[in-house]
């Protein structure tokens, strides 16, 4: 019987294929089959996964693995999410690295406590505001690649600062699967490959801008590496092995500082080994509001984007989403609106702490109200201006991010985000360390009135962001989702999609999402029009048609965008508090896995 099935449907195939086709460039998949059907669940989805012991979600299969294998020998979360984070430099590079910052929230179950981790890092302190300037020229905002727009590297600090606290095994041994791969070779897998495509052609055709000689020797000297190829990265191998041995000061005081330094100098930069030997990281309380039904999303604050996510909390729980179906048009022009609202406040007051305070009035559940009363039900409104509370390159767009959580049977749990922002980072790699300097810089405002205004020692605006959510007053959900100014939003409507539409951990994530771009800028000048004030609003092909077409006569300028990619990439783990099973979630616009035991 099997093989009269099997005969008939190759026969089925030689007759439905003419010759003439069989030589023609094959169509998309997408045009020639569709999904298959479930058992049990959305149809566009598959199973969350289930777990006691222990559980990683991730962007990369190997760094899961990983993570579970710390767990295994007797690590715990924060052990294994330094394991999975340092592999995940080395296996997705275009989104992390140690050339980049790192935010984290991790929840104590000894203490009961939500810890935030700000590792990001500073400006040089011996570059002004006139002095950068000067190097730019004419140009009106700081550059993706080059010396200008690199800041002081703060993972390596941010993963001795999380391990003293909360780490079991030695950093050596927390370390050392990555340096294993970096010397023995790793398949690359398929989004990645994608990534490294995308960024070799932006730096090749921007090679004459900046020094690639380093990057294109370390990643790119046969072109962008291929899904399946064995990828290996032997000078990571020997920075990773130093650090193991000699500490965070062999990144910041040692031979890998002075490496780095050295380098910089040779590009123009400003900074020194004073700089680097100055950089710290510090934590911070997250801060939580509360949706409905109990649920509350806790975010980091600024420098970070994260409250951005709390202020659309606050004005979205003044509807009842769940009146009308999740795709319809009004749902996602009230998510869209919500998030032109919080951008705006984004904009004017979003910036290092340390240089301008945050208005904590914008987190206010009145703030909220009043914000959700600017809302026109029936149309776009072209713009929104910023809020008054009592006491602005470009923010949107693709960031090239990982976000990864870890889950042990203690309750500890770590929700970690890691990025060298757009594009793989500067495109600047240091001799012989095998891993790039992000171009984070690029995000400060040159106007000197600006809250974000480049200033030394100063950290500029961050998108990236991890978040937490508590259930009933309980530890619930590490959550992130990556890229760029999609992250707030992005964190929303999976929230949504939980709350009000009882969709599963999985389900939430797969669901079509949007992602407006646009709106008033972080590096904008605090007075006069914004560059785009209406913005775009990306919806993915999961989205109606109807809903397009509504949308669309309602003012929003609306495109369908169908690979997935600037809608981000997410992770998730839910932690039931009676039972301690776990639920873990990824999805299909990564690479990734959710894996437990």
């Amino acid at each position: 019987m099997t093989r009269t099935i099997a005969l008939a449907a190759a026969l089925a195939v030689t007759l439905t294929a003419p010759a003439a086709a069989q030589d023609a460039k094959p169509r998309p998949i997408a045009e020639q089959i569709g999904a298959g059907g479930r058992p049990a669940g959305a149809p566009w989805s598959r199973s969350p996964v289930y777990a006691q012991n222990g559980m990683a979600a991730t962007a990369h299969p190997l760094a899961t693995q990983i993570a579970l294998d710390v767990l295994k020998a007797g690590g715990n979360a924060v052990d294994a999410a330094i394991a999975a984070n340092a592999v995940l430099g080395l296996m997705e590079p275009t989104g992390n690295g140690i050339g980049g910052d790192l935010f984290a929230i991790i929840y104590d179950p000894k203490t009961g406590k939500l810890h935030g981790l700000n590792g990001s890092g500073r400006s040089p302190k011996g570059q002004t505001l006139k002095q950068l300037k000067a190097k730019l020229g004419d140009a009106k905002s700081l550059p993706p690649l080059g010396h200008l727009s690199v800041t002081i590297p703060g993972t390596v600090d941010a993963w001795f600062t999380m391990h003293q606290r909360f780490g079991k095994l030695p950093i050596k041994d927390v370390l050392a699967p990555t340096i294993r791969y970096a010397r023995e070779g790793h398949p690359v897998a398929p989004v990645i490959a994608e990534y490294y495509r995308r960024a070799y052609r932006n730096f090749d055709r921007n090679a004459d801008k900046f020094d690639f000689t380093n990057a294109r020797k370390t990643w790119f000297a046969n072109g962008a590496p291929k899904a399946g190829e064995v990828f290996r990265n032997p000078d990571l191998a020997n920075t990773l092995e130093r650090i193991a041995t000699n500490g965070r000061d062999e990144f910041y005081r040692g031979q890998s500082a002075q490496v780095m330094v050295d380098y910089l100098k040779r590009q123009g930069s400003a900074y020194s080994l004073e700089d680097f030997a100055a950089h710290r990281s510090d934590w911070f309380d997250p801060v939580c509001v509360a949706y409905r039904k109990g649920y509350e999303l806790c975010e980091l604050p600024p420098n970070t984007q994260g409250f951005a996510a709390l202020q659309m909390v606050n004005i979205l729980k003044n509807v009842d989403l769940a009146q009308w179906e999740r795709g319809s048009p009004q749902v996602l022009h009230y998510i869209t609106e919500a998030k032109r609202l919080a951008h705006a406040d984004v904009a004017k007051f979003y910036a290092d702490p340390g240089f301008a305070p945050f208005p904590m009035d914008l987190l206010s559940d009145e703030y909220g109200r009043k914000r959700f009363a600017l809302i026109n039900p029936d149309k776009a409104t072209p713009e929104f201006a910023p809020g008054e509370p009592k006491p602005e390159p470009k923010l949107d767009g693709p960031g090239d991010t990982t976000y990864m959580t870890v889950v042990d049977k203690d309750g500890l749990m770590v929700s970690l985000i890691q990025s060298n922002y757009r594009g793989m980072g500067s495109g600047l790699t240091p001799d012989g360390l095998g891993f790039m300097f992000q171009d984070r810089g690029e995000l400060y405002s040159l106007d000197p009135k600006h809250a974000n205004a480049y200033a030394p020692g100063k950290r500029p605006f961050q998108t990236i962001i991890p978040a937490f959510v508590k259930k009933d007053g309980q530890p619930y959900m590490t959550l992130g989702l990556m890229g760029g100014g999609m992250q707030p939003q992005g964190h929303v409507q999976v929230l949504i999609n939980l709350v009000d539409y009882g969709m599963n951990l999985q389900e939430a994530g797969d669901a079509a999402r949007l992602n407006h771009e646009g709106g008033r800028e972080p590096t904008e000048p605090t007075t006069g029009p914004s560059i785009d004030p209406l913005g775009t609003l990306y919806v993915e092909p999961g989205i109606p048609a109807a809903t397009v077409a509504a949308l669309k006569a309602m003012g929003h300028k609306v495109e369908v965008v169908s690979d997935g990619a600037m809608f981000g990439g997410y992770q998730a783990i839910a932690r039931d508090p009676k039972t301690g099973v776990l639920t873990g979630a990824t999805e299909m616009r990564k690479d990734g896995q959710a894996q437990g035991y």
